[in-house]
């Protein structure tokens, strides 16, 4: 519902993109962008109208405002006057109409829960929603949530810790065959502990003070077979805890991950450099005391404070180089995340992005997207359609898909840009055709010059039917598509016109 008003991302032509749900955009008038609407919620003009007074608002209140010169939305209890907003909005005046004078939260979670309304809307709040002093509605008695959940969601989990002279053990019962190290992620910072494991499409979460103090670097086994964790942490001192710790927020607690908010780690810059005249490679590290794995096609969001809001963009990660992961295994713990990204000169995220020094600090969240490594399973060939930096979520598929799915006969890439200086990785990209036989790359190009012999135009049915050829008849597909909105919209309409079912293609968007 609520969107990020960014001229940067995706801005015209953009082709940045990660795996979540897509939306449209519509034109904002001159003077509408993401920064002259941070410079009115700092001008103190009054964008509630109620003179800075903050109220309890009932239901009966909240409905009465639903016009667009009068819009009210609540979003997890707060509820804010959002009609100065309405102009300023990339998901047009009607997509915020759709949750005029009502609670707007599921709406907002489906589109970009991501975005942090909280700092974007700080001006307009209006106040908080009367709390009811009857049971809220759909809420279940303990007993039933337990029944429902055995019936449709995962297992409850349970934890258990143990300890010697120098190490306490946690043990995570999640109860699941098949876990495995991507599954699990660990902050330690201010005191807090906090390990969140992801079971199918719930998120299980151990949130303690502990005891005492440990060291920052700590280790994770998984025993796949029973769906065990073990977190081994290290005694700063040496003695006996009485008790593994105190309690935190949503401790111990079972929440499906769509109604999970999305936690942040701050990451030091480590390096930049140039890949094309427009895109860099960003190395960020994770902190000492952080575990975590991105797992292939799942993104990550960024946040930078910019002009005091927070903005919020999604990012796909991408090995530090296309041949690496086919010589050296990638360590689960590996403290490195690599961004290839586009530098947006007249944008707002990618320029502050850019101005950072070495060893400044960007906030980056856990892992989110629905690709799923099943689709691999007894997989033959594999066709990726990419556009533009949308050959982000391409580069860990094409390592994963070479390196392991024994039973894989071709993959074949066909990467699509303006002009031969904006393909990414060119040189990485040939390499690895004369490295793995079972590979082909082919490069389409929309503005070539007089001397460009190879492919040029957009993604039509001509250039598709002639690349997606099965290596046997009736061979199992997938195909991954990734690049700007029309571009990915157009490829998935002419992939079903080539009868490709639903199960075969698999698209990020924006």
């Amino acid at each position: 519902m609520l969107n990020v008003p960014s001229q940067s991302f995706p801005a015209p032509r953009s082709q940045q993109r990660a795996a979540s749900g897509g939306r449209t955009k519509v034109p904002l008038k001159q003077g509408r962008s993401l920064m002259d609407w941070i410079q009115l919620t700092k001008s103190g003009k009054d964008l509630t109208g109620l003179k800075g007074r903050l109220f309890e608002i009932t239901e009966e209140e909240l409905k009465k405002h639903n016009k667009k010169d009068d819009c009210w939305i609540c979003i997890r209890g707060f509820v804010y006057n959002v009609s100065p907003y309405m102009e300023y909005h990339p998901g047009g005046e009607d997509e915020l109409m759709r949750a005029a004078g009502s609670d707007g939260t599921d709406l907002f979670d489906q589109v970009h829960r991501w975005v942090s309304y909280e700092s974007m809307l700080k001006e307009c709040l209006v106040g908080k929603m009367a709390v009811k002093p009857t049971m809220p509605k759909g809420m279940l008695p303990k007993r039933q949530v337990t029944d429902t959940l055995a019936k449709e969601g995962p297992i409850s989990p349970s934890y258990d810790w143990f300890q010697t002279d120098s190490v306490v053990t946690i043990v995570i019962y999640t109860k699941q065959k098949g876990m495995n190290l991507d599954s699990v992620i660990i902050d330690y910072q201010d005191d807090s502990f906090r390990a969140e494991t992801k079971i199918k499409d719930h998120s299980y979460l151990i949130h303690m003070e502990l005891f005492r103090e440990i060291e920052e670097d700590f280790s994770v086994r998984v025993v796949a077979n029973v769906g065990k964790i073990e977190i081994d942490l290290k005694k700063k001192e040496h003695t006996s805890w009485k008790h593994l710790g105190r309690a935190l927020e949503n401790h111990n607690s079972l929440t499906p991950r769509k109604d999970t908010g999305l936690y942040y780690r701050k990451c030091q810059l480590i390096s930049k450099q140039d890949v094309t005249h427009d895109t860099k490679l960003f190395c960020l590290m994770l902190p000492p005391s952080s575990y975590l794995h991105v797992p292939i096609g799942q993104h990550v969001y960024l946040k930078l404070t910019i002009a005091g809001t927070e903005i919020v963009k999604p990012y796909t990660p991408v090995s530090h180089s296309l041949l690496s992961e086919l010589t050296e295994p990638v360590l689960p713990n590996n403290k490195y995340i690599y961004f290839l990204i586009k530098i947006y000169p007249a944008g707002l995220f990618t320029p502050e992005l850019d101005h950072l020094q070495i060893g400044d600090f960007v906030s980056v969240s856990s892992p989110e997207g629905n690709f799923k490594i099943s689709q691999f399973q007894e997989l033959e060939d594999l066709f990726l359609l990419a556009a533009g930096t949308g050959f982000t979520p391409m580069v860990k598929i094409l390592n994963y898909a070479l390196t392991n799915i024994p039973s894989l006969r071709k993959v074949k890439l066909m990467f699509f840009n303006k002009t031969e200086d904006d393909i990414i990785w060119r040189s990485q990209l040939e390499n690895l055709a004369f490295k793995d036989k079972r590979y082909n790359v082919e490069f389409v190009l929309s503005a070539p010059t007089s001397e460009w012999s190879g492919k040029q135009g957009h993604i039509s049915p001509a250039l598709l039917s002639e690349f997606l050829k099965r290596s046997l008849d009736k061979s199992k597909v997938l195909i991954c598509i990734c690049g700007p909105t029309p571009f990915t919209e157009q490829g998935i309409r002419l992939l079903h016109d080539l009868n490709f079912s639903k199960d075969e293609i698999h698209s990020f968007t924006a």
